[in-house]
């Protein structure tokens, strides 16, 4: 089995059995537990569910839309769910990708990389006040914080909110992806990657297939190889042509409802 199937499937598990159940904003309940943590050594496998499918592809272009194309409208990202939250013009407002360029927060993280490795405050912070009332929707993996220890490239994702079911699996692997993508081009190894969620729910539509995913811990298979093009040395010339999963295999797709 997978290390993330293992980790993953014992949260949801957790959450079924011991959740809080209670109403929130989206008029769909859910079944939550607060402060809920996945480590992953990212050098020894790469964090993606194998118990269902996870559209790896989806979740790159995604990441790169944010991080490298920082872009703000979703014209510009092949594949998406962001309808819900755009204008008529493609726009999410001042949200994710444009928080990314305002403040060259890449660029300020990868010479931080480079030239100083034990700086300490080397984030990338997506939470806004000021322009929160301008966004579309307010970012639920806002901060990332990125520490080097002996030459190796550690991230800690910070998700203020995680429907278990749909996003965190597709949020795991993204920053996974990304924590490889810099170490490359920084002259690192991938280190920790570790996943910290403060509201971790499944929504009362989505309980029976959590349980149906349940069911299959016992058949998870082993997880799958990254692939990153060796080639590529700047981070802005990546294409999702060049992350690619190897032997990724998995169970079918499981369908469940998003909640807006």
């Amino acid at each position: 089995m997978s290390t993330y199937d293992d980790k993953y499937l014992a949260i949801a598990k957790d959450i079924l059995e011991n959740g809080y159940f209670d109403t929130n904003r989206t008029g769909v309940s859910t079944y939550k537990l607060p402060h809920q943590i996945m480590q992953f050594n990212l050098e020894k496998e790469f964090p993606i569910l194998t118990t269902k499918r996870v559209a790896f592809k989806t979740a790159v272009r995604e990441i790169l839309w944010i991080m490298q194309n920082q872009s703000n409208n979703i014209n510009d990202l092949e594949g998406h769910i962001w309808d819900e939250w755009a204008d008529e013009d493609g726009s999410i407002g001042k949200a994710y990708g444009y928080q990314v360029k305002k403040y060259h927060q890449i660029d300020n993280l990868i010479k931080s990389l480079k030239e100083n490795p034990q700086d300490r405050r080397m984030m990338i912070n997506i939470w806004n006040w000021e322009d929160l009332p301008e966004m579309n929707l307010a970012p639920c993996c806002f901060l990332s914080m990125w520490d080097v220890t002996d030459g190796r490239l550690n991230c800690m994702l910070i998700q203020r909110s995680g429907d278990i079911p749909l996003g965190v699996p597709f949020n795991s692997s993204q920053y996974a992806v990304l924590t490889h993508l810099l170490a490359q081009v920084t002259g690192l190894k991938p280190g920790l990657f570790t996943h910290v969620i403060n509201n971790a729910h499944i929504y009362e539509n989505q309980v029976e297939g959590m349980k149906l995913q349940l069911t299959r811990k016992d058949e998870a298979y082993e997880a799958p190889k990254l692939w990153i093009n060796p080639e590529i040395k700047d981070f802005y010339d990546f294409t999702e042509e060049d992350i690619k999963l190897i032997d990724y295999k998995h169970h079918e797709t499981i369908k469940m409802p998003v909640s807006v």
